[in-house]
């Protein structure tokens, strides 16, 4: 039933495109290194780690500012983050981001023309853009596009009978596409199958990544060995687009929980915050963390911190994205 649906919102997107493409319809590009991390599948592909990963690894030699939308914010325009603020007013991935990158310029701007202009007032030296693939009103230098393992756009179709935000072609602007959430031990074989499956153009270099889970897990002032739950019940509260890896992770670390499970992005609710208060020990994402952790107490509320790790030509990886920022 959803089929007529999707094909009309893929006709649409593609048409849209064409149009950048042709130069009827204007990107504006930037003198400035503008990286975008994005992706075509809609949620879960791991693009907050990869933020993450870029300002851990661009911060010691630049002036590094990140640039959100701030999805279901209640603020309006742009706004500068200064790590006070609550993730209902800025949104909780780039409150996320102030909060662990205190030297970075973490902003939200719904109008990415224009919270570029904002950022280029405070002489930042590189602007990673979340979550901007599609915003082709920004032409970024450098397009970084990831997919899931398990999940590949390829396999996946239109929305809504998919979760495809435009028709795969799309996934030509970008110069360097990640796999991401792969399993460590990942095979050379598998990975080549991927690759042929994935069809990318000369110009497209491809990477393989995974999650790598800290072995701590952190509240406001305490942190414990993950491995202290085997001994304990709790409750796993997860509000993300795909809890599965973190789920998989927990049980095979042996671990026994009640598994909460809301959309990604939920706010939760006076209600629903009462019932929680209620439980002994909360294990949640960083994400949700920020949301939540006004609402508990230290020790009751904790997190399992998470990065980007790659399987491969990280080094290579790194080459790349400075060969970018240095050529700009």
């Amino acid at each position: 039933m959803l089929l007529p649906f999707a094909l009309l919102y893929g006709f649409v997107t593609w048409s849209r495109n064409l149009l950048y493409n042709a130069g009827i319809l204007k990107s504006k590009s930037y003198d400035l290194p503008v990286i975008c991390v994005g992706n075509i599948n809609a949620g879960g592909t791991g693009k907050s780690p990869m933020i993450e990963y870029l300002l851990k690894f661009l911060l010691p030699d630049f002036k590094v500012a990140t640039l959100s939308r701030g999805y279901k914010r209640s603020s309006k325009g742009f706004k500068l983050l200064n790590g006070n603020e609550t993730a209902a007013e800025v949104g909780d991935e780039p409150l996320q981001f102030k909060r662990k990158f205190k030297d970075a310029v973490i902003a939200v701007d719904a109008d990415r023309q224009n919270g570029i202009k904002k950022l280029q007032e405070e002489n930042v030296e590189i602007i990673l853009l979340d979550d901007a693939f599609q915003h082709r009103k920004v032409k970024a230098g450098l397009n970084i596009l990831l997919t899931a393992y398990g999940y590949l756009y390829v396999n996946d179709f239109m929305l809504p009978t998919g979760y495809l935000r435009e028709p795969t072609v799309g996934a030509e602007r970008a110069k360097i596409v990640i796999v991401t959430k792969c399993p460590p031990n990942l095979s050379k074989t598998e990975m080549e199958s991927i690759r042929g499956k994935l069809k990318l153009q000369n110009y497209q270099q491809l990477y393989f990544s995974f999650i790598e889970y800290d072995e701590e897990i952190v509240s406001e002032g305490t942190k414990a060995k993950l491995s202290s739950l085997k001994d304990k019940q709790f409750t796993l509260v997860t509000g993300i687009a795909n809890p599965k890896p973190l789920i998989n992770y927990l049980e095979a670390n042996g671990l026994d929980f009640e598994h909460l499970a809301f959309k990604d992005h939920h706010n939760f609710t006076t209600t629903e915050i009462a019932r929680l208060q209620k439980e002994t020990l909360l294990l949640t994402t960083e994400k949700d963390y920020v949301r939540l952790r006004e609402n508990f107490k230290d020790g009751q509320l904790f997190y399992l911190p998470v990065k980007t790790a790659f399987l491969k030509n990280e080094e290579a990886f790194k080459q790349k994205i400075l060969s970018f920022v240095h050529k700009k």
